[in-house]
């Protein structure tokens, strides 16, 4: 009997051990993610999308064998604030200290890497993860990101301007040591096109600047023309990076089960576009590949957000998206055999508040915006600020650049429309006006539309419990800054007088057409 029982128990632990490590066990069908994020490059500047003065061969091949996403935003055109929307799964103004270019990252708002590595990935970052910003004193351990894998550096690059991470030898180091049998999330974060450029780069390898597209709300001169040249090679240096990864996953036979995404955070370093909320700085490029999983050469016309990503990933995963992600994921979409509008999702809502610094007490240029299929509009709260910084500081929220300071220079239709100060309210017909420079708001032919876009924005930045829509905006300007302040800023700072309080600028609801008042939606004092 003592034998029987003694074979009963062994086989009870041999079973339960069984149990345990199928409980642990990946599913087959869980895909990897490579994740590949450009840093400042603007969605209309791919062979994908029509441009062909920048040459991106490889993310043009991930859009003709997956789907090629034509309306893809970010909440907020800036580094730090959309990269954290992309890990926590939240819009911008759901983030608190995130919501601030070169802020913090609180602690307690979960992040997609460390979801689902606790799932069953492997997960590790190279580049440019989360940032500018600090997180270290917020108790992680490695950038929200992941790990990073740095070791592997360019010998060669183009250009003096690029960087000398070898970001496709870091991802192919990761995969050769990643555990058998796990699959695993990577983020390949390039720091091209950020600027600085060596100027003249584009040129001395072999860009014409007949060939360039210069856009609306630039002058179209030789230097924007040759600085736009220099963009375009730090985003074909990149692009070559994305071939090798490519390559990399096809030689070790995991190609078509990995779902490769590419993307950028936000418009290219030039006046106008990024950190500011018009329709270049805040529209992405987004394709994505994933072997037999999804038919190839889709074009999707679904409105969607960075936000999205994280959800999408944990639905991948496995794993019910966390509670805090207010993302939707994007697997019906991917799964879909439709083109066009596949779940018509056709309203995106995008913002700003503080992003480099260049105004007394540290003070942002709060903006909220929406986006629908034919309009954009935009409320500026506190339009008697500099949108970009004031011009002591040098329009800090615009790098530095020759284009800049060309306009600064010529200054007139140029420089009101690049740093200007700008009206309470903004609308743009995009079929019309697509890069948004020609202001709508004060023709009465569009006053009825301009009301029902405020009411509708009004209100679903409320549901979200956006602090600005309800009242509490101040509360951006005080959340801590940890980047380096423009030269001479600290001296200019001092001769301030204190700032006056300011009213809390929430634009009202308005009576218009398909605008009803509900209780409790007058504006808060």
């Amino acid at each position: 009997m003592r034998n029987f029982a003694t074979a009963l128990t062994l086989i009870a632990s041999i079973c339960a051990a069984c149990a345990s490590r199928a409980a642990d066990a990946p599913p087959v069908d869980r895909p990897n993610v490579l994740f590949i994020i450009f840093d400042d490059f603007g969605w209309q500047h791919a062979g994908a999308y029509g441009c062909d003065w920048v040459k991106t061969p490889n993310l043009d091949r991930v859009a003709k064998e997956g789907v090629l996403f034509k309306n893809a935003f970010t909440s907020n055109p800036k580094c730090s604030p959309c990269r954290a929307s992309i890990l926590t799964g939240r819009n911008a103004w759901q983030n608190e200290e995130l919501m601030c270019h070169n802020g913090i990252f609180p602690r307690k708002f979960a992040v997609y890497p460390e979801l689902i590595e606790q799932a069953g990935y492997t997960v590790g970052l190279t580049g440019k993860g989360w940032g500018p910003g600090d997180f270290k004193s917020q108790g992680f351990t490695r950038n929200p990101a992941g790990p990073s894998f740095d070791a592997a550096k360019a010998a060669n690059a183009p250009a003096s301007g690029i960087g000398k991470i070898d970001y496709a030898a870091n991802f192919d180091a990761f995969l050769k040591q990643r555990p058998a049998g796990k699959p695993f999330s990577f983020w390949m974060g390039f720091h091209e096109p950020h600027r600085a450029y060596e100027a003249g780069s584009g040129v001395r390898l072999g860009k014409k600047l007949e060939d360039i597209k210069v856009p609306a709300y630039l002058p179209d001169t030789p230097t924007v023309r040759s600085d736009l040249a220099d963009y375009a090679i730090e985003v074909e240096y990149a692009d070559a990076h994305i071939g090798r990864a490519l390559k990399s996953l096809e030689e070790a036979g995991i190609l078509d089960n990995t779902l490769v995404i590419v993307t950028s955070d936000h418009g290219m370093p030039f006046p106008y576009v990024k950190g500011q909320i018009h329709e270049d700085g805040f529209r992405l490029p987004l394709v994505m590949r994933w072997g037999k999983a999804i038919k190839p050469g889709r074009v999707v016309e679904d409105f969607i957000n960075v936000r999205d990503l994280a959800p999408t990933y944990m639905e991948l995963a496995g794993q019910k998206p966390h509670e805090q992600m207010s993302g939707r994921s994007l697997v019906g979409i991917l799964k879909s055999d439709k083109s066009g509008w596949v779940e018509n999702r056709d309203v995106m809502l995008v913002g700003k508040e503080r992003h480099d610094i260049g105004r007394p007490d540290d003070m942002g240029y709060p903006v909220r915006a929406i986006r629908t299929k034919d309009f954009l509009y935009v409320h500026n709260f506190m339009p008697e600020r500099w949108p970009v910084g004031n011009p002591e500081t040098d329009f800090g929220n615009c790098d530095p650049s020759p284009s800049k300071e060309l306009i600064k220079r010529i200054g007139g239709h140029f420089f009101e429309l690049c740093f200007g100060k700008r009206p309470a309210d903004e609308l743009y017909k995009l079929r019309d006006d697509p890069e948004t420079v020609h202001n709508l708001a004060q023709d009465l032919a569009y006053r009825d539309q301009l009301e029902k876009l405020q009411y509708q924005m009004m209100t679903m930045l409320k549901a979200e419990k956006d602090p600005r829509a309800l009242g509490n905006g101040r509360i951006f300007d005080g959340y801590k800054y940890t980047g380096p302040r423009q030269k001479g800023y600290d001296t200019w700072l001092k001769q301030q007088d204190p700032a006056p309080g300011e009213p809390e600028a929430v634009p009202p609801l308005p009576k218009g057409k398909g605008a009803k008042r509900k209780p409790g939606d007058a504006n808060p004092e």
